[in-house]
């Protein structure tokens, strides 16, 4: 490596062209002298080999005192975020204590002791509950958004729509000023919305807008902004001249100038906030991407927001303070910084110690965070919060303090950067200026590789996979997990990594046979090997798992080292079980129901053959065809019969049960035998139909059919015939066809009690009767007129002559028939000779 001092003091930012970067952390040793942040970090860091890298060095890891001090700050951040977490919902459980106070007219401790045990019977936290009582006790306009948006909360652990609008309002009532209530809006409602900034627009009587509070933007993006005169069309102008909200999805949609335009690069929403029909200023909220389709019940929850606006707007004085002054770079330096087009930050001393502790006080819109974070989250954190390996011996810090107190320029066209993604470590080459800029301090950056892509791409697929990365050095029996693997594992951040020859340990006594082949094939073998098991926690979780691991050997090919990784594949596996048990119910319904159709079929076909040679009775010839459904489960409940009296007469008769499956086949069979029984009395057609109807009403099961009855008398060729919805007989004379002229007549079983008329036609020999049921001619593409005129003209085209006429005649309607329903259909045809 090589670096370069300037001779004197200047304020330089001088860097060659080439690729772009990131930042990171490691200084040559022949650069000056270590300060003592050098010395407390003397402790080994083995980052990779030397040479540049192209992105996660294999066989990367971090031991050491660095190590543990990269580790230790990482464990205090996640600390310090759920201690934050924490204190947000605490105002809201204290609220529904109140309310339990004055409903139950307790002291607060009681009060707190039956707000956990209602949470406890309720199956809920007692934040989730107390969010439910302060809604339920509240009157407002967030309380009825929140109670909306808690029934859609579906993940299990949202705290719910309706705790983060009450944490909103509790921490923006409560803060001092207007940018309080917009970073209270940011972190607990619009955050978990995808959203990265918010602006609090205030309007003026001149028709021009200040920038009353903000969080998520620069320090310098904000004062750029602090007033927007009259006649200059944004966002937030537009929501207050429209009197409604404005979205644009993308920059190039908006094409007005906005505040970050450029620093979040998405689309926005500007929301209108007002009190009593008087609109005081605009709710402007900024996605690093598109905004989320905006539903009703999202607009609910903008416009709840908007309202705590304005509320806040009624209280705000210009001449006010906005919160705690925050130290920045001085515009000159600010707008310098912001026209390169290489990463570069501005950091800050903040106090007066030697060497002093340095804060990231402002970045140019081309800076691009190592591990992924948006650039609003880095800003005011002390660098060594933000990237812990810059102080390990030689890095990235050690240059930013010998520049601060000389003040002579530092460049270093290859040093190396670090940072631990994920508890991953990941390296880049990269070229570094350093200079001092009065009493800040510039850093700037190229890297030589695409190295933040490609960490935010692993970073994401690690998150979504529910995979764990791990490598053990078999010679020190180190072992390094990132953060994923102690969740899989159930283990807190600081537990002991388990290693390979204690993974048949943890796993299911079934599966240790599994993990020892997958143990033997990989240090055995030394070829790459996979597994799944089922690992068994420490807390009586099981897991299913998928371990993948290669060996890794050092120059001699002797295997030095295994790395891999683990993957959750709890859901996969129970989906398989689900799906498994979903096939094995839906075979045994496809079985049962194949059985149901078998049934059905025989049944009908013991009762009713698909086709009967002609039956003579007395001068009556009578032929009949049954075409059952092409689809079983289309099998329904046509029936026919013909049969002799006792008279002397013959009854015919063709019927329909509504429906289709074995409860309509058990009907037909029902009203066929119960009309056979009733003929024999000697009644008409009418009263044989009006008796059947009683018996279809009271002792079937909600059956409804309809039915053609009729009466042959060969003495007289008399046909008395009577209909019960049903669709009338056709009669073939002398070569030419008509239906029969209908006859009132309900369904059977609609009614208890119903009268049927009867009509009647003197025949001739020769003539023809057809009876059919409506699968013959019902077509969904025509009416019922357009259907029996159809059916006249192919009577009238059917053979009239021979022996089998009468037979072909109904193959003739059969075959020639343009029905579509795929329904049963029945024919009983009537020759008189």
């Amino acid at each position: 490596m090589h670096q370069s001092r300037e001779p004197h003091p200047g304020q330089e930012l001088s860097i060659p062209p080439g690729p772009t970067g990131l930042i990171g952390a490691q200084r040559p040793a022949a650069g000056p002298a270590a300060g003592p942040v050098d010395e407390l970090a003397a402790g080994p860091v083995d980052v990779a080999p030397d040479g540049p890298s192209d992105g996660p060095s294999d066989g990367a890891v971090v031991s050491g005192a660095l190590g543990r001090l990269a580790g230790t700050v990482d464990r205090l951040r996640r600390q310090l975020d759920e201690a934050q977490a924490h204190a947000a919902g605490r105002s809201v459980v204290e609220m529904a204590v109140g309310v339990l106070v004055e409903r139950l007219r307790c002291g607060p401790t009681e009060a707190a002791k039956q707000l956990q045990l209602l949470a406890e019977q309720a199956g809920s936290t007692p934040l989730e509950l107390a969010a439910g009582l302060v809604n339920q006790a509240a009157a407002d306009k967030i309380s009825e958004a929140a109670q909306e948006f808690v029934a859609r909360t579906t993940d299990p652990g949202d705290p719910g729509v309706g705790v983060r609008l009450r944490n909103t309002e509790a921490d923006a009532l409560s803060g001092s000023d207007a940018a309080a209530a917009a970073r209270a809006m940011l972190e607990h409602a619009l955050r978990p919305l995808g959203a990265v900034a918010v602006a609090i627009w205030a309007a003026r009587p001149d028709l021009s807008l200040a920038l009353a509070g903000s969080a998520g933007f620069t320090d310098a993006e904000a004062r750029r902004w602090r007033h927007v005169p009259p006649g200059v069309v944004t966002a937030a102008r537009r929501a207050l001249d429209e009197r409604a909200t404005v979205e644009y999805r993308t920059p190039a949609e908006a094409a007005v100038p906005s505040i970050g335009r450029y620093e979040t690069g998405g689309g926005r929403i500007a929301v209108p906030a007002g009190v009593g029909g008087r609109l005081t200023g605009v709710l402007e909220v900024c996605w690093p991407g598109e905004p989320p389709e905006r539903s009703q019940s999202l607009q609910r929850q903008f416009e709840a927001l908007a309202g705590l606006c304005a509320a806040t707007l009624e209280t705000w004085s210009e001449d006010a303070p906005e919160g705690a002054p925050v130290s920045g770079p001085p515009d000159e330096l600010a707008r310098l910084v912001d026209g390169l087009l290489d990463p570069c930050m501005v950091l800050e001393p903040v106090d007066d110690a030697f060497p002093p502790q340095f804060v990231i006080r402002h970045a140019n819109p081309a800076f691009v965070d190592f591990a992924g974070r948006p650039t609003a989250a880095l800003v005011g954190a002390p660098l060594l919060e933000a990237y812990p390996l810059a102080a390990r011996a030689g890095g990235l810090l050690g240059a930013v303090e010998d520049v601060h107190a000389t003040g002579a320029p530092f460049r270093d066209p290859r040093m190396q950067l670090a940072a631990l993604v994920d508890g991953v470590l990941l390296t880049a080459d990269a070229y570094v200026s350093v200079s001092r800029h009065g009493d800040h301090v510039a850093v700037l950056w190229r890297l030589a590789d695409n190295t933040p892509k490609i960490a935010r791409l692993l970073h994401h697929a690690q998150r979504l996979g529910r995979i764990g990365g791990f490598e053990e050095d078999l010679g020190s029996r180190q072992v390094v997990w990132n953060d994923t693997l102690f969740e899989l594992y159930g283990l807190p951040a600081t537990a002991r990594p388990i290693a390979l020859d204690q993974l048949a340990e943890h796993a299911h006594p079934d599966d240790r046979d599994a993990v020892d082949r997958f143990l033997r094939t990989l240090l055995h073998h030394r070829r790459p090997a996979s597994t799944a098991f089922r690992l068994q926690r420490a807390d009586g979780v099981t897991r299913h798992i998928r371990v993948v691991a290669e060996p890794v050997h050092d120059l001699s090919e002797r295997l030095s080292a295994v790395r891999g990784a683990y993957q959750d594949i709890s859901a996969q596996h129970w989906t398989e079980v689900a799906l498994a048990a979903t096939r094995d119910q839906l075979a045994q319904t496809e079985q049962q129901a194949a059985e149901r159709h078998r049934l059905v079929r025989q049944l009908q076909h013991a009762i009713m053959p698909p086709s009967a040679g002609p039956l003579a009775l007395d001068n009556l010839d009578v032929a009949v065809r049954y075409r059952p459904a092409e689809k079983d489960h289309l099998v329904g409940g046509d029936w026919y019969d013909a049969l002799a009296l006792p008279s002397g007469q013959v009854l015919v008769c063709v019927g329909d049960v509504a429906g289709h499956g074995i409860e309509a086949a058990t009907g037909m069979v029902a009203l066929r035998n119960a009309l056979r029984g009733l003929a024999a009395t000697g009644a008409g057609p009418a009263q044989l139909l009006a008796w059947l109807n009683s018996v279809t009403h009271h002792l079937t099961d909600n059956v409804t059919a309809t039915a053609v009855c009729g009466l042959y008398d060969p003495q007289r060729r008399l046909l008395r015939w009577a209909r019960a919805g049903h669709l009338p007989p056709v009669l073939l004379r002398g070569g030419s066809a008509e239906c029969l002229p209908q006859v009132d007549g309900i369904l059977l079983g609609v009614i208890g009690q119903a009268d049927y008329q009867e009509s009647e036609v003197e025949l001739r020999p020769g003539d023809r009767i057809v009876m059919y049921t409506d699968g013959l001619i019902e077509r969904r593409d025509q009416g019922l007129h357009a259907s029996l005129a159809n059916l006249v003209s192919l009577s009238e085209a059917a053979p009239r002559a021979g022996a089998t006429a009468l037979d072909a005649h109904l193959d003739h309607l059969l075959r020639f028939s343009g029905a579509d329903t795929d329904d049963d259909t029945c024919l009983v045809g009537l020759e008189v000779r």
